[in-house]
């Protein structure tokens, strides 16, 4: 991308990055390497911390850090993604969990999905005064306009993820379609407000540059980003992606109730490629056979009953590639877009 004219927005400034584009933290999909890819290509990418140890946590920053060839104790340049219910079962691990994120000096978390975050976002901050470096950005994930003003307002978020229906993984049931909630919170924005980035159902750099002209200053991908090598999905499950239609993906509490993971605040369920379990699951198949057929599917890879999270822009999704591609790619388009846009006659 170095020949390539960098875009600007507060996102790309506040980050110091070339592209306003974004890959997620994704539990069991985005580890040290997609995220190391991602921002090594010219965009900003998370690992997905999810239900992880310290351990495992440590050796994705590990793998990170070599990847980006960053020395220890210098900035690492991407960010750490946590679940706040996850968060909130054991202090003790959480606490350790974070002070990691500041022993490699990552630049962001990203917080989602906890009906109290107030004190891990106090507990960033304590961290960031404490550390006297450069202070680590926080980012928090909304589905509606309440939300987003609380994050705005009580928690002085650097950035603001405002998250559309259309968004694979778990989102809210309750939600706004992105192209109606993105414009009602940046309404809502006051001008010394947080940065504004857009997720859910984007595919292309068509849709980053829509977002961008719409006012957001970054976008998110994350099933795009699931379709490449670097990502943790296996390969049966990168091809159920490609061979999906946008019709496929459905909003359910199927691959959580067959997995067990259902501590989930109210109102929050998945978004994935329908399969056998989510048939069963609506048939109203007894939950312990779901849950043997999801046991016995997972030992095999198999993606009939298997979760492969996707969002409704899956059906424009078709062939896998390296993520610093998938990186040039949208960053490419996307600048196409907008430079077509800024051709477009006014008349009067």
């Amino acid at each position: 991308m170095a020949s390539t004219p960098a875009i600007r927005t507060q996102f790309t400034q506040l980050l110091d990055v070339k592209t306003p584009v974004v890959a997620p933290p994704m539990a069991y999909a985005s580890g040290g390497a997609l995220a190391a890819e991602v921002s090594l290509a010219g965009g900003f990418g998370f690992i997905g911390a999810g239900y992880d140890t310290p351990e495992k946590l440590r050796r994705d920053l590990e793998t990170a850090r070599t990847i980006l060839k960053v020395e220890p104790g210098s900035p690492l340049p991407i960010g750490v993604g946590f679940l706040g219910w996850i968060l909130d079962k054991s202090e003790a691990t959480s606490k350790e969990l974070i002070a990691l994120l500041f022993e490699y000096r990552v630049k962001a978390i990203w917080l989602a999905f906890g009906d109290n975050l107030t004190p891990w976002i106090q507990f960033v901050r304590e961290l960031n005064q404490k550390s006297g470096g450069p202070p680590i950005l926080i980012f928090i994930q909304i589905c509606s306009l309440q939300e987003a003003l609380t994050a705005i307002n009580e928690w002085n978020a650097d950035v603001v993820v405002v998250q559309g229906i259309e968004a694979g993984g778990h989102g809210a049931s309750y939600g706004l379609p992105l192209l109606t909630l993105l414009p009602l919170i940046l309404s809502n924005t006051p001008a010394n407000g947080p940065v504004i980035i857009g997720a859910g159902g984007l595919a292309d750099g068509s849709q980053v540059a829509a977002l961008l002209t719409l006012g957001a200053s970054g976008a998110v991908l994350g099933t795009r980003f699931l379709l490449s090598p670097e990502s943790l999905y296996s390969e049966a499950q990168r091809k159920v992606l490609v061979e999906a239609s946008s019709s496929r993906s459905v909003r359910t509490m199927a691959f959580d109730e067959a997995r067990g993971t259902v501590g989930w605040p109210k109102g929050i369920d998945g978004r994935g490629i329908r399969n056998a379990t989510v048939d069963d699951y609506d048939k109203g198949v007894d939950i312990s056979v779901i849950r043997k057929n999801y046991e016995e599917a997972s030992a095999k890879g198999d993606t009939d009953r298997i979760v492969v999270w996707a969002g409704v822009g899956v059906g424009s999704m078709k062939q896998v590639s390296p993520a610093k591609d998938i990186v040039r790619e949208l960053h490419e388009e996307c600048l196409s877009r907008l430079r077509n846009a800024s051709n477009l006659g006014i008349n009067g």
